[in-house]
């Protein structure tokens, strides 16, 4: 699997920088946590996938065969997982406050896509947002703007 990802790397983003490699694990890592919550309420919808593929492309400036890609790849991490420390720790050593509160509004996005939210996907939310030390003000105020967001 280490191989797959480093042929991917090197074909579709041209790595060389050392520092990308950090950059690398914690797009996996959030994408870990997108297909996480997409897998929630126990239905894969077309919504949620078409949700995730726009965040990908969006947050990382990746192409669509990119994200596609790199969904593949965080889908057999997301499998292999037994916690969610792995990423969220990746999340917290990277990312300021702001990126962080942002990750959790992409996951309220992912949970409100279908127009229900299902108790496990906001208890997931609220889980990631307290592993990331998410204040619950800022959790709150993330699920209110996203909800009050026209549904895509």
């Amino acid at each position: 699997m280490l191989n797959q990802i480093k042929l991917f790397f090197e074909q579709h983003l041209a790595l060389s920088a050392p520092e990308s490699t950090s950059e690398d694990k914690l797009q996996l890592a959030t994408i870990v946590l997108f297909l996480e919550m997409m897998h929630m309420d126990d239905k894969i919808e077309l919504k949620e996938q078409a949700v995730i593929l726009s965040l990908i492309q969006r947050n990382f400036s990746l192409t669509a065969e990119q994200a596609t890609a790199l969904i593949e790849l965080a889908e057999q991490q997301r499998k292999q997982a037994t916690d969610y420390f792995q990423f969220t720790s990746l999340i917290n050593k990277e990312c300021s406050q702001e990126q962080k509160i942002r990750l959790i509004e992409s996951l309220w996005k992912i949970a409100f896509v279908d127009g229900v939210l299902d108790m496990n996907e906001e208890y997931l939310v609220r889980k990631i947002a307290d592993l990331l030390h998410v204040p619950h003000t800022a959790f709150i105020m993330a699920k209110n703007r996203v909800n009050e967001e026209p549904v895509l």
